[in-house]
């Protein structure tokens, strides 16, 4: 699989273009602010074809180019509905006077074709099969998008799954919760059941910063320390 990205504009969210191979069809994660342009040198660079933009969550630092994105290709968003109403009102997600500071005199609008995501379900979308994981926390509709690893992907033995964790895990952090919609509590539910059960060596990529792995942040972050899974393994492979 390939997986690419850089990180958008002034709030350096995370960018991702994932496809099967170079020359095939992709999908776009989290198109932030002023994605276009690194967009499209990766679709020229890789001869990629997009089908599909999926948001992790409605913060204007990841959705800010959804609709330029969506509208100059055609092609639908996937958010989840708890986290709908700040495609077109990012000042939802923030705190009034910060929302009028931010966002004064600044339009937005959803893509034309917005379809909404559900905790387990399946997308498959540019050859690509992603299992979504609702995750609430830090935004009440963020999610996640998972590929398992191996033999569960189609792929070889020794492939890692990756998660794109959005803003709910960090490497050595996880998301604020500070910010409306966002609940302390609840973001360590939604770690200890979407994160904690997955192998060590799963890959993640996260909505700013560096990747890291299930591994290093179980031993590691101290967000995680103490939290236990609620099903599944609590180890690799």
């Amino acid at each position: 699989m390939l997986v690419t990205g850089f990180p958008a504009g002034a709030f350096a969210a995370n960018c991702y273009v994932i496809a099967p191979a170079p020359g095939e069809e992709c999908v776009i994660v989290d198109p932030g602010q002023d994605a276009e342009g690194g967009i499209e040198e990766i679709l020229r660079e890789h001869r990629l074809k997009p089908v599909a933009v999926v948001l992790t969550h409605g913060h204007l630092d990841h959705v800010w180019s959804v609709a330029p994105v969506c509208g100059a290709n055609d092609i639908p968003a996937y958010i989840h509905p708890a986290d709908r109403a700040m495609l077109s009102d990012p000042g939802r997600g923030f705190p009034l006077g910060a929302a009028q500071q931010l966002f004064g005199g600044l339009t937005f609008t959803e893509p034309d074709d917005v379809l909404e995501l559900a905790d387990g379900m399946t997308l498959t979308l540019a050859g690509v099969e992603l299992t979504v994981d609702h995750a609430p926390g830090h935004t009440q509709g963020s999610v996640t998008f998972r590929r398992p690893g191996g033999a569960d992907a189609g792929a070889g033995p020794t492939e890692a799954g990756v998660m794109f964790s959005g803003d709910l895990l960090f490497a050595g952090s996880i998301g604020r919760t500070d910010l409306p919609g966002g609940d302390y509590q609840t973001i360590l539910a939604s770690l200890a059941r979407v994160c904690l059960p997955l192998p060590d060596e799963t890959i993640v990529l996260s909505g700013h910063g560096p990747a890291t792995t299930i591994g290093a942040e179980r031993t590691g972050n101290p967000f995680l320390a103490g939290l236990t899974p609620e099903h599944g393994p609590a180890r690799g492979l």
